[in-house]
């Protein structure tokens, strides 16, 4: 019975989001504009609750407090403060310039926007297909937070491939029916519905092991390091690497750099960066903290499982714990449908519009897109059953992954000598490295490269530097090419 209420609040949920894209299908237009960015007209509300809750992936419900009751609570000043935070600057120096030069010229990907402005359609294709290469693990990561989610709701009834296939086909037919617009209003239902649950699940766990003192009494009784700042895990190369590498792959994202075109206005896009570090803290600041506080409390968390779960298991009802789980694996759609959505938008319009077939209709687009995702989310999904890292390896690669692209396209926005070979040197070189560190990590024929170096310091941070320092010095001893136009990055509003 209680088997059978736990997966019935998890469906039933999953089942009311798909409704709302059935809405959002039949009031949609069939434009590739309008699947894929609402038409721009995302207000502020729905902008702000479409990317928290776009970004509130497994690696916040399950990474996070999995590496806070690890390693200590720590980890909510890194990302619940210091990258809040720097992602909030990021979003006005890279999203308030995208949008006025999208607003102006109608582009719909980043590498849209970066091929008309060198006039290059492979640097074009070399975008898209780099944010393709690092969207694939962390769609991935979605069916690997769901699968490990509902086998510790259910003590294992439900195997880990289910949970994986459960999320991956929910996903599927929520993206090729609701679109941008779709994906836009259930994030923000799902995002104010998960920040209610967690403070909820908070307090209700809280109050179970005799309020925060108790809780926080027994967590540093149980591990004492957990009282003082830094030592263990979080070593200064962690932590600066973790917060820039995160705040700048952040930005890179194809859903959450698709965002910077949506809104309806700049005002709008102004508003939510300036209220975004206080809502992230608000979500991270529970979830984190039962993490941290777990490492107090008389449970079992087996080898590999995730914390949260247990947690909720033993100090909440089953149909409450459900619904917490629910509400992360509403996280986990929201981040895959959104991953899903822009990076059909990416496959349609910057790889086989201007490569195969730049006469291609509107509505042949719109349908190759849907079919796109289909094939992405289910090779994803396979290669989810293999588990190749955990959680938080998984997603820092593909953090680390976007964030090199990060400062080439600020060169780009904000440096008129930027030159065509300068951005695609600056991006290709650097990615070609870190996807050799990558493979020597998972390919036994490959001698291993080291992820980390000197005591936690990444070595994408490194590749990071490497890639302004090419885009830079390339573009100084290369002259722009005619087909180059640097006055369409010159907009009102800088």
């Amino acid at each position: 019975m209680t088997l059978g209420l736990s997966l019935g609040v998890i469906v039933g949920y999953l089942v009311i989001a798909l409704a709302v894209g059935l809405v959002a299908y039949r009031v949609s237009e069939t434009t590739a504009e309008d699947y894929y960015l609402a038409n721009r007209s995302i207000g502020t509300a729905v902008l702000l609750f479409t990317t928290f809750a776009t970004l509130l992936s497994a690696f916040t419900f399950f990474g996070g407090p999995n590496l806070a009751f690890a390693a200590g609570p720590e980890w909510l000043i890194v990302m619940g403060t210091l990258d809040g935070v720097l992602f909030a600057v990021l979003w006005y120096a890279i999203g308030y310039k995208q949008w006025l030069i999208g607003d102006r010229h109608g582009y719909v990907t980043l590498g849209e926007m970066l091929g008309d402005r060198f006039g290059s359609t492979g640097l074009r294709a070399l975008v898209a297909s780099v944010s393709l290469l690092w969207l694939f693990p962390y769609v991935m990561l979605q069916q690997m937070g769901a699968g490990e989610a509902l086998v510790g709701l259910t003590g294992g009834a439900v195997p880990y491939w289910g949970g994986a296939a459960l999320v991956t086909a929910f996903m599927i037919l929520y993206v090729v029916l609701a679109g941008m617009r779709g994906v836009a209003w259930t994030d923000t239902i799902q995002g104010l519905f998960m920040l209610s649950i967690v403070w909820i699940a908070a307090v209700w766990v809280v109050s179970a092991v005799g309020g925060v003192g108790a809780a926080t009494g027994a967590m540093l009784d149980a591990r004492p390091e957990f009282g003082s700042f830094g030592g263990g895990t979080y070593s200064p190369g962690f932590i600066v690497s973790s917060v820039v590498t995160i705040a700048f792959g952040v930005t890179m994202f194809p859903q959450i750099n698709q965002r910077f075109f949506v809104a309806d206005s700049g005002e709008t896009l102004k508003r939510s960066f300036v209220l975004w570090p206080v809502l992230v803290l608000l979500l991270f600041l529970p979830a984190f903290m039962l993490g941290a506080w777990a490492a107090g409390m008389p449970i079992d968390v087996p080898d590999g499982a995730n914390v949260l779960p247990v947690v909720l298991n033993e100090y909440t009802p089953a149909w409450f714990a459900a619904l917490v789980i629910a509400g992360a694996m509403a996280a986990m759609m929201s981040s895959s449908d959104s991953m899903l959505l822009s990076g059909s938008s990416y496959f349609t319009r910057d790889l086989y519009r201007p490569l195969i077939n730049a006469n291609a209709s509107e509505r042949r687009e719109a349908w190759l897109a849907r079919i796109g995702v289909a094939v992405f989310a289910l090779l994803a999904f396979v290669a989810s059953l293999f588990r190749p890292g955990t959680l938080i390896e998984v997603g820092d690669t593909a953090f680390s992954g976007f964030a090199l692209l990060a400062l080439p396209v600020i060169c780009a926005l904000y440096w008129p000598r930027t030159t065509r070979t300068g951005m695609i040197v600056g991006v290709a070189v650097p990615q070609l490295a870190y996807l050799a560190v990558v493979l020597s990590s998972v390919v036994s024929a490959v001698p291993t490269l080291p992820r980390t170096v000197a005591g936690g310091w990444d070595v994408a941070l490194g590749l990071m530097v490497l890639s302004a320092l090419l885009t830079v010095g390339v573009s100084l001893v290369t002259a722009p090419t005619a087909e180059s136009d640097a006055s369409r990055f010159a907009v009102a509003g800088d």
